[in-house]
C-alpha cells in the first residue's frame, strides 16, 4: 500500500459513491449507462474469484465486497427498481458491448502472464476495464448536456485511474519485482479514453458553466 494506491482506491470509492447518491436520492439512471455498469459488474467478479480462496487484508476484503456489491445493487436498480429504470437512457445506450467482452477475453487468452483459470480471468478483467468506460462516454456525447452528479461519477473514476498510473510509476520505482505490465499499459489505455471527457470538464469547472460534451 501507497498514498498513490489509497487515493486511487478512494476516488474509484467516491465514484461509486456518487453514483449511488443520483440514483437513490433522486430516482433517476438519466445519463448512466447500463451497459458500462454491466461491464464493471463483469470487472469485479472476474478479478475477486481469489475472494474466498486467498486473505491478503481485512481492507482488501472489504474493498472488493464493496465494489462487487456496489455494481450488481447499480445493476440491479437501473434494470428492475420501478421507479429508476423508467428514467434509463434506452434509446441512447446502444453500444455494442459485448463486442468488447469478446475482444477482452480473446486477449486474456493470448496475453496473460500465467496460464491458469484465475490469471486467464484477472488479465480479461484488467483489459474490460480499460474499455468498460465506452458505453458511458458514447452515451454522454449522444446527450449533450452532462447533469452534475453524473459528470462529477466519471470524473472520479477517471481520476482513480490516473492515480493507479502513479502508485505503479512508484512501485515500479520502489518494487524490483514488479512486473504488472498488463496493469500499466491497460490503465494508459484507459486514461487516454477519458482525456476527451477530461478537457470539456475542466473547461466547465474554469468558466463555472454546465458540462456539455460535443456531440
Amino acid at each position: 500500500m501507497n498514498i498513490f494506491r489509497l487515493a486511487g482506491d478512494m476516488t474509484h470509492l467516491i465514484s461509486v459513491l456518487v453514483l449511488l447518491l443520483k440514483i437513490y436520492a433522486t430516482k433517476s439512471c438519466s445519463g448512466i449507462s447500463l451497459k458500462t455498469q454491466e461491464l464493471y459488474a463483469m470487472v469485479f467478479l472476474a478479478r475477486y474469484l481469489d475472494l474466498f480462496s486467498d486473505f491478503i487484508s481485512l481492507y482488501n476484503t472489504v474493498m472488493k465486497l464493496v465494489f462487487i456489491g456496489s455494481s450488481l445493487a447499480i445493476v440491479w436498480c437501473m434494470r428492475y427498481h420501478r421507479v429508476v429504470r423508467r428514467s434509463y437512457d434506452r434509446e441512447l445506450d446502444t453500444f455494442r458491448y459485448w463486442i468488447l467482452v469478446g475482444a477482452c477475453f480473446t486477449l486474456a487468452l493470448v496475453l496473460h502472464e500465467k496460464f491458469s483459470f484465475q490469471e486467464v480471468f484477472w488479465a480479461f478483467s484488467i483489459y474490460l476495464e480499460a474499455v468498460a468506460i465506452l458505453p458511458q462516454l458514447v452515451l454522454l456525447q449522444r446527450s449533450g448536456n452532462v447533469d452534475n452528479l453524473t459528470g462529477q461519477y466519471v470524473f472520479f473514476l477517471g481520476a482513480y485511474r490516473a492515480f493507479y498510473i502513479l502508485n505503479w510509476i512508484y512501485r515500479y520505482l520502489t518494487e524490483p519485482r514488479f512486473t504488472r505490465w498488463i496493469s500499466c499499459v491497460s490503465g494508459l489505455v484507459q486514461t487516454a479514453l477519458y482525456a476527451d471527457f477530461f478537457y470539456y470538464y475542466f473547461i466547465s469547472w474554469k468558466n463555472n458553466a454546465k458540462l456539455q460534451l460535443p456531440a
